[in-house]
């Protein structure tokens, strides 16, 4: 309760003063609020060394008897875009990574980070877990496509999938924004601090209420690697998992498909064309949501989600 009040204090504190340029005391309250929030979640921050000798940090939590469930986040983004729904899904063995070239792991400049390299790192960690026998996937947006390219790759492995807003699926077309974006002039690629102000209300309708002197220490990351994230998100671009996709469905893994109906980054229609190459899934499409449920409409998604699982169980 007094960290709770604590972090509580800090924010209004920070959303006072408005400063926009992050200092000291900024960037160390940003870290308490997020520790806090990954404390809440029990959730433990770990690392582990692959075998290229790069480091891949993430989270592990829940209930670490129940069935595991592998969470990977979209671009941009990192282990924290999981954080708050955590708590909402304390009964399952939580693995929440920074995928390589986000958050806390290594960021090679000279990496793949398309679908399939991605996949193999993240079977590598669930291997050095003991977990990658019987493995839940979970991902948003670009993790969408890593998790489906994880499912094709590992399909006897992999017992069930939860796409949020995935990408990877381009014959949907892209949204207009887009259309005209190259590598080094995209909404998703940040320049600045106002650019990451814009970007922050793009990609969520209803989105929960951070001060902007927190976001300005978010926009840090984003802004240091500017030119690993054009580089990755030409690499996203050029990968459809579509034929992947159709793998999923000859193994029958059963899916959930979920997308917001205000998402401003990928096309809704994208969830029909899942639909159509994975009929076996199931599609929830969320009223008043944008391109990321999961911090969004946490309650909800969360129970969407558990009620998909219980359903599982019954068949």
């Amino acid at each position: 309760m007094t960290l709770a009040r604590t972090s509580l204090a800090a924010l209004l504190t920070l959303s006072i003063v408005g400063c926009t340029t992050p200092n000291t005391l900024t960037v160390a309250t940003t870290q308490k609020l997020i520790n806090h929030e990954r404390v809440k979640s029990n959730l433990k921050t770990k690392a582990f060394m692959l075998a290229s000798g790069d480091k891949m940090a993430y989270l592990e939590g829940g209930n670490l008897a129940g069935a595991p469930l592998l969470l990977i986040h979209g671009f941009g983004g990192n282990k924290d875009n999981f954080t708050r729904i955590a708590d909402k899904l304390e009964g399952y063995h939580l693995i929440i990574p920074d995928l390589l070239g986000f958050g806390d792991s290594s960021k090679p400049m000279t990496a793949d980070y398309r679908a399939d390299a991605q996949a193999q790192r993240l079977h590598e960690l669930l291997q050095f877990k003991g977990l990658a026998s019987a493995i839940h996937v979970g991902g948003n947006s670009m993790g969408g496509g890593i998790s489906v390219a994880y499912a094709a790759m590992y399909p006897n492995n992999v017992k069930s999938l939860w796409l949020l807003d995935s990408g990877g699926f381009w014959s949907a077309g892209l949204r207009e924004e887009f259309l005209e974006a190259t590598p080094d002039n995209n909404p998703l690629v940040i320049d600045t601090t106002k650019e990451y102000f814009a970007l922050y209300k793009l990609v969520m309708y209803k989105p929960p209420y951070i001060p902007k002197t927190v976001q300005a220490v978010f926009a840090q990351e984003s802004i240091a690697n500017r030119d690993l994230q054009a580089k990755i998100i030409e690499q996203i671009i050029e990968d459809n998992v579509e034929e992947r996709a159709k793998v999923v469905a000859k193994h029958n893994i059963p899916t959930l498909i979920v997308w917001g109906a205000e998402d401003k980054v990928i096309k809704t229609e994208t969830a029909k064309l899942m639909s159509e190459l994975m009929p076996q899934a199931q599609v929830i499409m969320m009223d008043e949501v944008g391109h990321i449920p999961m911090i969004e409409a946490v309650k909800s998604t969360a129970n969407d989600y558990k009620a998909f699982r219980v359903g599982l169980k019954e068949k």
